[in-house]
């Protein structure tokens, strides 16, 4: 499974044409704000940016497959499917506060070989693809070590958005990282924003649960390549018949760890 540097030069095509139409909805009162059958925000923005690098694949790769949030999956017959979310982080989005992303993956027979981070407002972008340096802005991007569990810093979007079944494990993690103190608590808020912090550097562990392919799938390159591991609950890979149960870990040492955390015992 090759990364061709046309692939690469399409993506970086798709963050750019995502964020141009992007930019001119960013704190304006007419963004079309409505609510879709999942209880989930989606806007004016979400729609054209999706739209604008559906058509460019449209024109430059049309026996790829696409699976995208906002207009669903074309079927293609190369065995390569981009997979987009042009906001992750609608709700950030629609508050006005730029840490929401534009995600774009390259996935090749159901592993994510490639993938972007884009951050329109800040004009941040990570940029991972399999078998090389994830950089940011153009420069490498790496995590950091991570030597204990305890005091490291986790991060979710919201733990409300995790199945009830969930909670517990991910409090039990909480309860490892934080030993009941409120300051080290998690960071919440962030959606992929967090993902590339982490691959920055300045965050040590992500953990989110119900997520979906596009949510997930341009994060692996880029945390893998800057260092850190991408994983389920269980530690297994993350590819596109994964569950949704997300963990990225800055200092891949921390693994079993988080896993005994989430789990009360070593999965492996």
């Amino acid at each position: 499974m090759a990364v061709h540097s046309s692939d690469i030069a399409l993506a970086l095509r798709l963050a750019d044409a995502a964020g141009a139409a992007i930019r001119p909805w960013f704190r304006r009162a007419d963004i079309g704000l409505e609510i879709k059958d999942d209880r989930s925000p989606v806007t004016r923005a979400d729609r054209e940016a999706e739209a604008a690098m559906r058509r460019l694949l449209d024109a430059e790769r049309s026996g790829d497959g696409v699976v995208g949030e906002e207009y669903g999956t074309k079927d293609g017959v190369t065995g390569r499917q981009w997979v987009l979310d042009p906001i992750d982080g609608t709700r950030s989005f629609t508050v006005g506060r730029p840490i929401f992303g534009t995600l774009i993956a390259l996935v090749e027979d159901g592993w994510p070989i490639l993938g972007i981070i884009d951050q329109p407002i800040a004009g941040e972008r990570w940029l991972g693809v399999a078998g090389r340096p994830t950089t940011f802005n153009g420069q490498p991007a790496r995590t950091r070590a991570c030597p204990q569990l305890d005091g490291a810093i986790i991060a979710t979007t919201s733990p409300h958005l995790f199945g009830e079944g969930d909670v517990p494990h991910y409090m039990a993690l909480v309860a490892a990282i934080s030993g009941g103190n409120p300051r080290q608590g998690p960071v919440y808020g962030g959606d992929c924003y967090n993902y590339g912090l982490l691959a920055s550097g300045h965050l040590d562990i992500v953990a989110e649960s119900g997520l979906q392919l596009y949510d997930f799938a341009a994060l692996v390159p880029i945390v893998e390549g800057a260092g850190g591991r991408m994983c389920d609950w269980n530690g297994d890979p993350l590819t596109a018949a994964s569950a949704g149960h997300v963990l990225a870990i800055g200092d891949p040492a921390r693994t079993d760890d988080v896993l005994e955390a989430l789990h009360g015992v070593h999965e492996h």
